[in-house]
């Protein structure tokens, strides 16, 4: 995937590493990271918190969000993406969280309602989603558009 290569050649050019945080696409952002030769060199590992026990423990999102507003939303993208980075001791994190499919329930919205976000030491940036594909394709639309963000923040002057 192009996204992977540019992502890991921008965050080893700038001598920069990076932690994931996923929910919704269960790994595969890792996966496509660990995918590009010598990724070793800029990323450090990521942390698979599907469960909201796990988002809380792990990565310090808090309890009184999720249990209000449920996983799928800005605000708890967000502190993933901060708590990896935290955590991991990385310069910038990315994370994924939202309704990949096929159903819903009365937390998780409209199937393709996801959120992305990149912290780094000069805040967070936080995208929402809203895509159409099932969940294969939304996964994998969510991995591209994440590290088009982390493209994005580390072009921006």
């Amino acid at each position: 995937m192009d996204e992977a290569f540019r992502a890991i050649a921008l965050l080893k050019e700038r001598g920069l590493t990076l932690a994931t945080a996923e929910s919704c696409t269960g790994g595969l952002l890792g996966k496509l990271l660990t995918d590009v030769p010598g990724s070793s060199a800029a990323y450090l590992g990521g942390v698979i918190s599907y469960a909201y026990a796990v988002k809380e423990a792990l990565l310090g999102v808090d309890a009184a969000l999720l249990n209000e507003k449920g996983a799928v939303c800005a605000e708890v993208a967000g502190q993933m993406a901060c708590g990896v980075r935290e955590r991991l001791h990385a310069d910038v994190s990315l994370s994924t969280t939202g309704n990949a499919g096929p159903g819903t329930d009365e937390k998780n919205h409209q199937v393709g309602e996801i959120y992305i976000a990149c912290a780094s030491k000069d805040g967070c940036a936080v995208r929402q989603l809203s895509l159409s594909g099932d969940r294969a394709e939304n996964r994998l639309a969510a991995c591209r558009e994440a590290l088009a963000l982390l493209c994005q923040v580390l072009t921006c002057p």
